[in-house]
């Protein structure tokens, strides 16, 4: 066991979980919980308000998601039961060359995977490491057949944000500054959120200001007017091809025209009573499902109380073997950068909403003519050839992102996810256990101290029991760390919760995260 020596941060924070008759949207920025609130009070459901919610976060947390990524939504419908995976992941794109990612050895991505370097990174930053991005066509397909609302609609709240700017605060400037040495690579991108050459900071003596968005608020009107299909096929599709081949990319416009998010069946898997969906075979959930499974063989049924250090002994070790056997048989993806929401409205239909650009600022590149920050979803795909995620035109990879709706009875009961690259899984893991073997409401889930089992040190938050702390440390390498801002070490969640027969929800979002909120319909 390692004990901390330090500690950055000191004070004890709370966020209780919300209630509400109304709807909730739990996601990580305010200003993106309001947006997707105000779709609710204007008559729209779920969907609409998490669609809506997504787009205002990709102006609002453009590091983590927005138009240029890809994503995974899980959706119920409380009148039918009918639960939706809308599939909206990357695709490599045809002329993608594997010889153009030499190994240069050295691992690039972390001892977990052991990952070799690639030549000039490229799979990593730059042009050659975007894929089709499919967050533009998924998100309005899922308002197109499962929504209320027009996609001008649910895009207004975004275009009003974009037009305003990035809000500039500590947040923005840490998340930039921690980019910078790659944003200045791109005359666009250094452009915007290198001013003068150095971060854009706030004013120390006066309330923050934002920063220009270049063309993004014009990208996202030509949506709202020409619609989806204008991203892959129109007078945006145009700009944004020209702009990849003129910047080295092989995305071509046939790549665009031919990409299409697709409505499926969710992966179903049942657990202790509840039913959980998921969002394919090439999220987290395989990993989440294995880890589950692992844990209910070795804690017993209701009423167990509060998780202890045993529980959490078998946290760890069930993560530990699933992540292995992910590694090993799947190929996992790299760590990243994600924005997850949650929401549920008042009828009782939920969506848990995963959107991502991968890397913070993904590609760190943005298109000149569109003011589109493109993702790198090419770091997903194991570099290395033969390998079960290996590198391949056309070819889809594996991803961490895990959005997840349990329903009871056919009944939507939870919509969780969260962000945080691999460390996501960890996070789902253990709060569907202590939703449902230990039945915690979701205040009390959420202010659980977490462990993240994703790599072979198993972190364990300094908060936490320091009798179970030893416990963990007696089975398992452990390092105690605190939960903080950052360096991150933990994911970040946020979920909705109806309980059954009152027709009231509950909402939660990480206690750590300074801009993460949960909006009600009825403030």
């Amino acid at each position: 066991m390692t004990n901390p020596t330090w500690q950055n941060e000191t004070w004890r924070v709370t966020k209780p979980a919300r209630t509400s008759r109304g709807g909730l949207v739990a996601c990580q920025h305010r200003l993106a919980a309001m947006a997707g609130v105000e779709l609710l009070r204007a008559g729209g459901n779920a969907v609409d308000a998490a669609v809506a919610a997504a787009f205002a976060m990709g102006v609002v947390e453009p590091w983590m998601s927005g138009i240029g990524g890809v994503g995974f939504m899980v959706a119920a419908d409380a009148k039918t039961g009918k639960v939706t995976f809308v599939d909206f992941g990357p695709v490599a794109p045809a002329g993608l060359d594997p010889a153009r990612y030499p190994l240069v050895g050295g691992d690039a991505s972390g001892a977990m995977f052991g990952w070799p370097a690639v030549e000039g990174a490229r799979n990593d930053r730059g042009y050659e490491a975007a894929t089709v991005p499919g967050a533009v066509d998924g998100l309005g397909l899922a308002v197109e057949r499962l929504g209320r609302k027009s996609l001008a609609e649910v895009l207004a709240p975004a275009i009003r944000l974009a037009e305003a700017g990035l809000p500039l605060d500590w947040q923005s400037s840490l998340a930039i500054s921690l980019a910078a040495a790659d944003l200045a690579r791109d005359p666009t991108a250094a452009s915007i959120y290198l001013p003068g050459g150095l971060p854009a900071v706030p004013p120390g003596d006066r309330p923050a200001g934002a920063l220009p968005l270049g063309h993004l608020a014009r990208s996202l009107k030509r949506i709202a007017e020409a619609g989806r299909r204008d991203f892959y096929e129109g007078e945006l599709a145009a700009g944004i091809a020209a702009d990849l081949k003129a910047g080295g990319s092989v995305i071509t416009p046939a790549d665009l025209a031919g990409y299409h998010a697709e409505l499926r069946d969710p992966l179903i898997h049942d657990y202790k009573g509840v039913r959980l969906h998921f969002a394919g075979p090439l999220s987290g959930a395989p990993t989440v499902i294995q880890a589950l499974d692992d844990i209910g063989r070795r804690l017993p049924g209701l009423p167990l109380g509060r998780p202890d250090g045993q529980s959490f002994q078998a946290y760890a070790e069930a993560l530990r073997r699933a992540h292995e056997v992910r590694l090993a048989t799947l190929g996992a993806g790299a760590s990243g950068n994600t924005t997850h929401l949650s929401v549920a409205d008042r009828d009782g239909n939920m969506v848990a909403l995963t959107v991502t650009l991968l890397a913070r600022f993904g590609a760190r590149i943005v298109l000149p003519s569109s003011g589109i920050l493109m993702n790198n979803a090419i770091n997903w795909f194991d570099p290395r050839p033969d390998r079960p995620n290996s590198l391949a035109p056309g070819r889809r990879p594996l991803a961490n992102m895990c959005p997840l709706v349990a329903t009871r009875d056919g009944v939507p009961w939870v919509a969780l996810g969260a962000c945080g690259g691999r460390k996501i899984l960890s996070a789902v893991t253990q709060l569907a256990s202590m939703l449902i073997d230990y039945g915690l409401s979701l205040d009390s889930a959420f202010a659980t101290p977490r462990l993240d089992a994703s790599g072979e040190i198993v972190l364990v938050d300094a908060a936490m029991d320091a009798e179970w702390i030893d416990q963990i440390g007696a089975a398992l390498a452990i390092q105690v760390v605190p939960d903080q801002v950052y360096p991150v070490h933990f994911a970040a969640p946020s979920a909705v919760m109806r309980a059954t027969g009152t027709g009231i929800n509950s909402a939660a979002t990480h206690p750590r995260s300074s801009v993460a909120a949960v909006a009600s319909e009825e403030d």
